[in-house]
């Protein structure tokens, strides 16, 4: 039956607003007709008093009959009244106001909403990353990665540099251990990284990767590579954004420039982390552009 429930036989309230507001729009439609229907009528015998039975003929604005400006006043009135019909009450008006305060109100309590989340994810985040910690001191978590001035790490889902030294480096650093990445990371590589243990993180149940071994928490990784004394985090930027907090070590490659890019790498808490090595390269036949190889070690 038209506006009811599937489960209530009563109108709500909702419902009950829209029939009213349609009333309502249709009892200012018929006066608005009614308005145009006296106006015609009304402006033809203003006109035909006027210019037929040269009635007051004397009276004259401008040199026009004084019919014409009744006429034009009239016409006046009546735009006006049409705008408002349909401009001012229907876009305008008090109800309009409150839809848009209510809009606005509800966009707010969305963000409030979502900023909630964050906030709790990432105190939860902290405390686990505490507790991991406690449990875990013995080993050197280390994030290695490289980013540009504006912290960019790569562009749909690829890099967007090629520097070999700083490849090199990511070889000699990494070889033996440990890597731990993301899926799309993972994918985005022609094969698992020779030389080292691949782990991927995947919220995706039964996905398989050759020679790798498949998690699906930041956590389940580290507990897979607990053997190995300093582990490596490479990536993409939402791995890094859980795993800094948990990380004792971090290996940046900063990139002497700034990109265009949708992954990125979290910003370093200098009230957390302490630089305690650099190495300045600078851009030659090999490389594009000036590099820093830089160490941070998290302050205990």
């Amino acid at each position: 039956m038209l506006f009811k429930n599937e489960n209530n036989d009563k109108i709500n309230e909702e419902q009950i607003k829209l029939v009213e507001n349609a009333q309502r729009r249709a009892k200012q439609k018929k006066i608005l007709f009614y308005h145009f229907s006296l106006m015609f009528f009304g402006n033809i015998s203003l006109l035909t008093i006027n210019l037929l039975f040269n009635f007051k003929e004397q009276i004259v604005f401008f040199n026009y009959p004084w019919s014409y400006l009744a006429v034009s006043f009239w016409f006046l009135l009546f735009s006006i009244h049409t705008y408002n019909v349909y401009i001012t009450n229907r876009f305008m008006g008090k109800n309009w106001e409150k839809e848009q305060i209510k809009k606005l109100v509800a966009k707010q309590e969305l963000k409030i909403a979502k900023i909630k989340i964050e906030v709790e994810k990432e105190a939860r985040l902290m405390a686990e990353s505490e507790i991991f910690n406690q449990n875990n001191s013995s080993n050197c978590i280390t994030l290695i990665a490289a980013a540009s001035e504006n912290n960019v790490i790569g562009n749909d889902n690829k890099l967007i540099w090629h520097l070999s030294d700083d490849l090199k480096h990511f070889k000699e650093l990494t070889k033996g251990h440990c890597v731990i990445m993301g899926r799309k990371t993972f994918e985005s590589m022609p094969k698992a990284l020779p030389n080292r243990t691949n782990i991927i993180i995947t919220r995706k149940h039964g996905y398989v990767a050759n020679d790798a071994i498949v998690v699906h928490s930041i956590f389940e990784a580290l507990e897979k590579a607990k053997e190995d004394k300093q582990p490596f985090i490479i990536g993409g930027g939402e791995i890094y954004s859980q795993s800094i907090l948990l990380s004792d070590r971090i290996e940046l490659t900063r990139v002497h420039t700034e990109f265009e890019g949708d992954a990125f790498f979290p910003e370093i808490d200098y009230k957390i982390w302490n630089e305690v090595s650099r190495e300045e390269r600078f851009k030659d036949e090999k490389h594009n552009f000036d590099f820093t190889f830089i160490r941070y070690n998290k302050k205990q």
